[in-house]
């Protein structure tokens, strides 16, 4: 019979990080490729494909994500290069979330190969750190893939000490641990902060967490908002963000409609009504880090019948002059220029970018270079793999940071 964790001092919160996934799982499907440097890379034909995530032997070697091709090898000339597999990576991380809802079905996963993990109710024979090292073991001994695991009373701090330790790191976090563990990190380090926020910090003279979590809240809002308070506090190992089983099903559609305060034929009209609301669409696609593939359009009338039309595309988009550009195509074909009410615009198929495998080709220099910095769109692919491997999306960076999950393929089934 188990036991309950003692949980007087609060939550018991895992973060799993799987080490070098996509890398990782190569090698557990080939085992040849142990032991070496391996890199995946969009497109490994071309001396301008770019590095997705390498293995650390590769990294060792100074391989970096986002890299160029032909530099990566020149590092590295013995850099082995593989095209990635999303089908084997979905079906490998379906897999481990299933171990994941076998412990609690407190599981709430960010992405293909990291999730978090609620274990304060749960009965189980030994303590957290016994449940860590045998869920590591599990991956390792069914699935050969290495983990690291970071254990604390909440997300944040979880989140903070699975990347302390890798590859196949435990590592737990206490509040009480905040002065000589967390505190001295290099303020570039802490989740949560990227770039340009890390940039406003050293204005302020903050260079180190510590510095943060001193700093006079009232200075801290004066330059990053709200979002300084919230920094501030996790700085102070505080974070009262629930783990949310479901909140992997949020954000399949996104989606903007306006109700007019009259019916309108009027074509001036109707075209700026579709140019905000494409406008909306992208401003939080932006914000979610997230691409789409399916466009819808709803029209309702005068007489309140609604209609709704939607057309699939072949690629992922996410700008507002290409969500405009399919949604004005819909509206032309559908309208029967009956007066209209309410116009709504939702882009559908959403997926976080760095789980999205044709942006492997979408972000090749030739097709990307023209309408934004490479670097910044490959960016998306994953904010994880290394030091300041990935800087923010966009310019109008999200500034914390946080990784919204979406409802994907491969992990639909593993709560079932």
């Amino acid at each position: 019979m188990g036991e309950h964790f003692n949980t007087s001092k609060g939550r018991i919160i895992f973060h799993i990080d799987m080490n070098c996934f996509y890398a990782s799982v190569e090698m557990a499907y080939n085992p040849e490729l142990k032991g070496k440097p391996l890199a995946i890379a969009g497109n490994p034909e071309e001396r301008k494909g770019i590095i997705v995530t390498s293995s650390y032997e590769a990294r060792a070697k100074g391989v970096k994500t986002t890299m160029p091709l032909w530099q990566a090898k020149k590092l590295c000339p013995e850099l082995i290069v593989m095209r990635p597999n999303f089908d084997r990576y979905r079906a490998a991380s379906k897999e481990i979330f299933k171990m994941l809802s076998e412990i609690t079905p407190h599981v709430q996963p960010v992405s293909i190969d990291e999730g978090y993990m609620d274990l304060t109710d749960i009965e189980h024979d030994g303590n957290p750190i016994d449940v860590a090292t045998n869920l590591q073991k599990r991956i390792v001994d069914e699935l050969d893939l290495p983990s690291s695991i970071g254990i604390g009373p909440n997300k944040f701090l979880a989140k903070m000490a699975s990347d302390m330790k890798k590859p196949l790191g435990i590592t737990v976090l206490r509040k009480r641990e905040l002065p000589h563990i967390l505190w001295p990190m290099p303020i570039e380090k802490m989740y949560g902060v990227g770039k340009k926020t890390g940039e406003k910090l050293n204005k302020l003279e903050i260079n180190t967490i510590g510095d943060l979590a001193k700093k006079d809240v009232y200075e801290l809002k004066q330059v990053l908002g709200i979002n300084g308070e919230r920094l501030k506090n996790r700085a102070n190992g505080m974070d009262t963000r629930t783990v949310d089983p479901d909140a992997v099903h949020e954000f399949k559609s996104i989606g903007s409609s306006q109700t007019l305060s009259h019916d309108t034929t009027d074509e001036k009209e109707i075209r700026n009504l579709m140019h905000q609301l494409s406008d909306n669409v992208e401003r939080r696609m932006k914000r979610k880090k997230a691409a789409g593939r399916s466009i819808q359009v709803m029209i309702r009338y005068y007489d309140h019948t609604t209609i709704t039309r939607s057309k699939k595309l072949n690629t992922y988009i996410e700008t507002k002059e290409d969500i405009l550009q399919v949604a004005n195509e819909l509206l032309q074909k559908h309208w029967n220029l009956e007066p209209i009410r309410l116009l709504g615009i939702t882009l559908q198929d959403v997926e976080e970018k760095k789980n999205i495998g044709e942006q492997l080709n979408l972000f090749t220099y030739e097709q990307r270079a023209k309408k934004e910095n490479l670097y910044i769109a490959m960016d998306a692919l994953s904010a994880k793999y290394g030091k300041n491997t990935f800087k923010q999306l966009t310019n109008s960076e999200d500034e914390e940071q946080l990784k919204t999950s979406f409802q994907k393929d491969f992990l639909d089934d593993y709560k079932r």
